[in-house]
């Protein structure tokens, strides 16, 4: 029994399959049962990629029943996929669940907790990301089976597209949703790819002569919630062109969401409010229905034969649906001058994108802060110009952006004429010619029969992209030296076919397990240099460019202790997504590990970045770097904490540190890799920190020192791994109060690399730290380790990954602790003493503190936690009343934290109401704060390098920037 080619495009606004049949080349398309009207099923190429979670009793269980009774894979009793859900979406705020696609590369939020619908009530039902688009595939697939039963979607061969430009973690997150659906076997092919896929499948009888006359084709994919470009080069050998692609484009969260939700905003300021007053800020459930009546009317208004105008309605709510409506116009003008002319400029200077002080953000996802996708475009061709300018046989130092003679437009935003025929005009006019554009029958569906046609094309009966790989790429085995040749062995020669595995079958490495390894991988495109797979070479200096190093541990899943070295062959593949995939294979046959390097933008290699880790080889890596004194440094921790029996004195223990900075520069300017070398050789030796409580304290403050803030470095989270072991013993010296501040310390300064569910079990020792009463004190544990007022305040601010409702816990008690602190300051303030005095200096230091701690529990924008577990809105606006009632010009560090819990993200979930932001802006320009504390209240912003410091309670090592 032959096997079906199935292709699915799992897109941002509409989900399709396309299939060719058991020995057959024709691709059809997969009409997707779904239901159209409660308890009506009807069948549809497109399956929109929005799911409905209803309200309970909303609809009969018979009202939401499918052909098939497959369960949802997020776990939910009712919910709606499709047509319905789109429109019920439009009708009911809060509820629908749309554009899980974007939320997959948003790394500002946990992609697999139950997130969506974003800012919906506590009543209605989440899924994460990976679970709704896992749930879109699983649609399919019952879909699917009910029709061929005896052809499984799971056994046929698949191809799943996503976006040129996804990074690792997003094609991983894909894969794992396909897995969740139950389709664990797929490959992956590039949207922008499959679309041309599709044309030359179209094209295949004429190709020669249809494309005699192009070099360069540029294929622009604006879709519902990215936009993707990619160059594809035609060269012509023996009268037959040869495609093959030469460059693709950066991530960008921009699409036809972004128009519609910049439509929303338009309407939003003309919907009429009752008495005439000023249109109020919708709720973000609210906007996300007035989003989707904004879509529908885009289509309408950008249709060729659109009306003048249309209107958009925002229906009520509960039993106010219709009366409660509120209704505005728009018109197609507006429409084009909006849509067209703010996304598609004419940017006749070729200017790139801009880079805003902060992304818009909506409904908590991080939009590109440049909407004109031509100034995006621009850029792209200027980053690709070199490789442009060969292909269209232009010098190489011509100065001007090379433009593609040929453009293939795909993505739903293409269906309105009016945007393709802009970007063609832009274009255009940057060549000073025209340029051809290829015919895109239906950009809706090309994408899915891209993926078939490139399945017929692996097997011979379709047209391929090709050309193999450009570049050689070797595994390096020593050290930098400059002018030096480097020894090497190539793991997959140029010309290499994509997708086909090579395995060093001559070669045996010796990996090591359970303990950190660094791969180093070279590229070049030297004709010197043309080796075969598994060919030992020395490369020269100038034949190849070193790409950055993957550090990782890998572990033996069959053996309870995984320290140990196993024989194994190197096997390579490139993909066909831009990724050089390489397999460590156990010689036994057994197990294998896999290795993924991103090979897009290649530049030099990060060698500032290296630690002194072995290879897969053995060799030490590179440290030409590292400061001359770091051997001297890593010799004293050794001699204070290493295993050998040293008569060492207390003092010299305690002047460790001081030693250090004597021989690495003042502890400030030590780098990350300098911070994690000293970190490794740490935790290594984490066993000598019990030798005294000397050796414990300055073992816990240069431990955290070195790792915080705990993630940012390759190998940080098995660093962590090593440390979140130690937690539970606890400290042995527990009666000293110095060590048990530095433990606490410590997990406040690596608290961004704990897991959420170690970050809850700190939680439970910094709660009866704070809550135990003296008789439950007396039962304390023992390895449960005390900590004072303030070391708690720094801890429980520092816990970004728990639930909001828990921060919320933590900041009433931090509210309360303000609250006792102003009154002591009031009181002491009426004792002219110098004994009141002083304690109203101490009464302001404790405010200050907990004025901090506050601006930090509730910060609407975290440092290393997710968006989604921020403290609600309504519960910070609570504490800003709280600080309001204080005197600002007395106490400063109010204004600071009242402009961190207004801070403006631009997620009206998360966004404080216009009227207290007002007056939080009022009150800071009244005391004359900082201009970037209003800035911050104002507008989206990042916080500049003492914010950032001052938030964090320490500056972090140089080089290392968080996003915030």
């Amino acid at each position: 029994m032959g096997q079906y080619l199935v292709s699915i495009d799992l897109g941002t606004t509409n989900t399709v399959l396309a299939y060719a049949a058991p020995n057959s080349s024709t691709i059809e398309l997969f009409d997707i049962e779904q239901l159209v009207a409660p308890g009506e099923i009807g069948a549809a190429t497109l399956l929109p990629s929005v799911r409905y979670h209803p309200a309970e009793g909303e609809f009969a269980a018979g009202e939401l029943q499918l052909p098939w009774r497959d369960a949802d894979v997020a776990g939910l009793a009712q919910v709606v996929t499709g047509r319905l859900a789109r429109k019920l979406g439009a009708q009911v705020p809060g509820r629908l669940v749309a554009s899980a696609k974007s939320w997959l590369s948003h790394p500002g939020v946990d992609r697999t907790a139950p997130i969506l619908p974003w800012g919906a009530e506590a009543d209605v039902a989440k899924v994460s990301p990976v679970a709704a688009s896992a749930a879109y595939l699983a649609h399919l697939r019952a879909a699917w089976n009910t029709r061929f039963p005896d052809y499984p979607l799971e056994q046929q061969q698949l191809v799943l597209t996503i976006p040129a430009s996804f990074d690792e973690g997003a094609r991983a997150l894909t894969l794992q949703a396909a897995r969740q659906a139950g389709l664990p076997a797929l490959r992956l092919l590039e949207e922008p790819q499959a679309a041309f896929y599709d044309w030359l499948y179209r094209q295949r009888a004429t190709l020669a002569a249809d494309l005699a006359d192009t070099r360069l084709a540029l294929v622009c994919d604006v879709g519902g919630g990215t936009t993707d470009f990619s160059l594809i080069q035609v060269t012509v050998v023996n009268g037959a062109p040869q495609i093959s692609r030469i460059g693709v484009g950066n991530h960008l969260i921009l699409g036809g969401d972004n128009m519609d939700l910049a439509l929303a905003h338009l309407v939003e300021s003309r919907l009429p409010v009752p008495g005439g007053a000023a249109p109020a800020r919708l709720s973000a459930g609210r906007l996300a229905q007035l989003t989707e009546r904004c879509r529908a009317a885009k289509e309408q208004l950008l249709a060729a034969d659109a009306p003048d105008k249309t209107t958009v309605t925002l229906l009520g709510a509960g039993s106010r649906l219709i009366g409660g409506s509120r209704s505005a116009d728009l018109t197609r003008d507006e429409v084009a001058q909006l849509v067209v002319d703010g996304f598609f400029p004419l940017n006749q200077e070729r200017e790139p994108a801009r880079r805003g002080r902060g992304a818009i953000i909506e409904f908590g996802l991080p939009y590109a802060s440049d909407a004109a996708i031509t100034r995006h475009l621009a850029g792209f061709l200027r980053q690709h110009a070199p490789a442009a300018r060969a292909a269209l046989g232009l010098a190489p130092d011509d100065a001007t952006i090379p433009v593609p003679d040929t453009l293939l437009l795909n993505g739903g935003v293409f269906r309105s004429d009016a945007l393709g025929r802009r970007l063609e005009q832009v274009l255009a006019q940057w060549r000073g010619a025209p340029l051809r554009v290829l015919h895109n029958d239906n950009p809706d569906v090309a994408v899915a029969r891209g993926g078939v046609a490139y399945a017929l094309g692996q097997s011979g009966r379709a047209p391929v992209i090709g050309g193999g790989s450009p570049r050689s790429y070797f595994l390096l085995l020593d050290d930098e030296r400059p002018d030096k040749p480097r020894r090497a062995i190539c793991l997959l020669p140029r010309g290499s076919a994509e997708n086909r595995e090579l395995l060093l079958a001559e070669r045996t490495f010796a990996l090591r397990l359970g303990r950190p390894v660094r791969f180093h991988i070279a590229s070049s495109t030297s004709d010197v240099v043309t080796p075969q797979a598994g060919d030992l070479v020395d490369l020269q200096p100038d034949d190849y460019v070193q790409l950055p190093p993957i550090a990782t541990v890998l572990r033996d899943s069959h053996a309870a202790s995984s320290r140990k070295e196993l024989p194994v062959r190197l096997a390579a593949t490139l993909s066909e997504v831009g990724t050089l995939e390489i397999h460590c294979v156990a010689t036994d046959g057994g197990q294998r590990w896999q290795l993924e390097f991103q090979l897009r933008d290649e530049g030099p290699a990060a060698s500032a970045e290296d630690d002194d880790i072995a290879t897969i080889d053995g060799a030490p890596s590179p440290n030409a770097v590292m400061p001359a004194g770091l051997p001297a440094a890593l010799e004293k921790i050794d001699r204070i904490f290493g295993s050998r029996a040293l008569q060492i004195e207390l003092k010299e223990v305690r002047q460790l540190r001081g030693q250090l900075e004597h021989l690495l520069g003042s502890r400030e300017s030590w780098t990350t890799p300098v911070l994690r070398r000293l970190c490794d050789a740490l935790i290594e030796r984490a066993r000598g920190r019990r030798r005294s409580s000397e050796h414990e304290r300055a073992w816990l403050n240069l431990a955290g020192y070195s790792l915080r803030p705990g993630f940012g470095h390759p190998l940080d989270e098995w660093r962590i791994e090593q440390l979140w072991a130690l937690y539970e013993t606890g400290v042995q010296h527990h009666a000293d109060g110095q060590v048990c501040a530095e433990w606490w310390t410590l997990w406040r300064r690596v608290a961004g690399g704990l897991s959420v569910e170690a970050q809850l079990r700190v939680l439970d020792d910094f709660a009866f730290n704070v809550q135990a009463d003296a008789q439950e004190r007396g039962r304390r544990p023992h390895t449960l380790v005390n900590g004072s007022e303030e070391d708690m305040l720094r801890l429980g601010a520092s816990l970004e990954r728990i639930p909001g409702s828990y921060k919320a816990e933590i900041g009433a008690w931090m509210l309360g602790r303000l609250d006792a602190a102003t009154k002591a300051a009031a009181k002491a303030a009426l004792n002219k003493t110098r004994a009141g005095a002083a304690n109203a200096g101490k009464a302001e230091a404790t405010q200050a503190r907990f004025l901090w701690g506050l601006s930090r529990v509730g910060a609407r924008q975290p440092f290393h936690g997710s968006a989604h577990d921020v403290v609600a809105a309504s519960t910070v606006a609570q504490w800003l009343a709280a600080i309001l009632a204080l005197d600002w010009k007395k106490v400063e560090p109010a204004g600071f934290a009242a402009a961190h819990l207004a801070r403006m993200t631009g997620d009206r979930t998360r966004d404080i109401d216009d009227t207290l932001r007002a007056e939080i802006l009022r009150r800071l320009s009244a005391v004359g704060a900082p201009a970037n504390w209003s800035a911050m209240v104002r507008e989206v912003v990042q916080l500049d390098q003492a914010d950032e410091k001052r938030m964090l309670g320490e500056a972090l090592p140089p080089g290392l920037k968080l996003l915030s």
